[in-house]
């Protein structure tokens, strides 16, 4: 066998293989959606027929009149929007002052914010939970948004990212009498768009799927966001519609993430490669 035969070979191979793997992957999500497509009445019956007609969309007309679901969907898309914002022009800012001004104790205070990298949430919550009781802001959007607010790495892929920057464009801004900020704002800022894309992906798809801080923060039916609101259906099932309302009810929710990760997709793959984003 010749050595091109024996690439073709192997590269064939591997995509049979990786086919495979995605379409092991991908049984659980086909399940969820079959399971959707058919009547609660025959789900009580036997979950065997998922792939047997009839199909119906009654359960998803029932989730589009359920208020409920509507107005976790939209706690969810104020707190992953607010949050991932507020990520974006702080970690822009931190970054920015971390690669490119000198202050006095820069690096010590950029050494403890990465300290913040090796912290889990988990070690922290009482103090949390604590501390925002007494603010008062358990159920309420700041009290669901400003923990997200907190994110090292952010910090640290912004400080990277500007100090690969080369300095003569600030030199080069100054001199044409630039302020510090007017080259942060119109100099720096729109060339780290690629960082700031991968960043915001990352940091609303981790708001979206959150569901420790909520589950704490959020007691209120009207505050949950839908991780816990679907959870809260699903744990109490015998009030629930049925078995495939709540396989609607998952639908649901992951068609925002879908849609985030189709429109941004070139991002997401760059970042988990490890290519440089450009």
């Amino acid at each position: 066998m010749s050595p091109s035969q024996s690439k073709i070979l192997r590269n064939t191979a591997v995509l049979v293989a990786l086919i495979v793997l995605g379409l092991i992957m991908l049984i659980p999500l086909i399940w969820t959606v079959m399971l959707s497509l058919k009547s609660n009445g025959d789900l009580l019956r036997s979950t065997a027929n998922a792939f047997h007609a009839p199909y119906t969309g009654e359960n998803y007309v029932a989730i589009m009149q359920n208020s409920q679901v509507l107005h976790w969907l939209m706690n969810s898309v104020i707190v992953s929007g607010l949050t991932t914002l507020g990520v974006l022009i702080l970690s822009s800012l931190a970054g920015y002052g971390f690669a490119r001004l000198d202050f006095p104790g820069r690096d010590k205070l950029f050494l403890f914010v990465l300290f913040g990298l090796a912290i889990p949430e988990q070690a922290v919550i009482i103090t949390r939970h604590q501390m925002f009781s007494a603010l008062h802001l358990h159920n309420s959007f700041p009290g669901l948004i400003l923990p997200g607010l907190a994110a090292p790495f952010g910090v640290f892929l912004m400080t990277q990212y500007f100090r690969a920057i080369p300095k003569e464009l600030d030199e080069a801004a100054l001199l044409d009498n630039a302020s510090k900020f007017r080259v942060f704002w119109q100099v720096l800022l729109p060339l780290t768009i690629p960082a700031q894309a991968t960043l915001g992906i990352f940091t609303f798809l981790s708001s979206w799927n959150d569901y420790w801080w909520p589950l704490i923060s959020a007691t209120r039916a009207d505050m949950f966001t839908l991780t816990v609101g679907l959870a809260s259906s699903q744990i109490n099932f015998a009030q629930t519609s049925g078995l495939g309302y709540l396989m609607t009810q998952a639908v649901f929710a992951s068609v925002p993430i879908l849609i985030v990760y189709i429109i941004f997709q070139k991002y997401i793959v760059k970042a988990v490669s490890g290519a440089a984003v450009r």
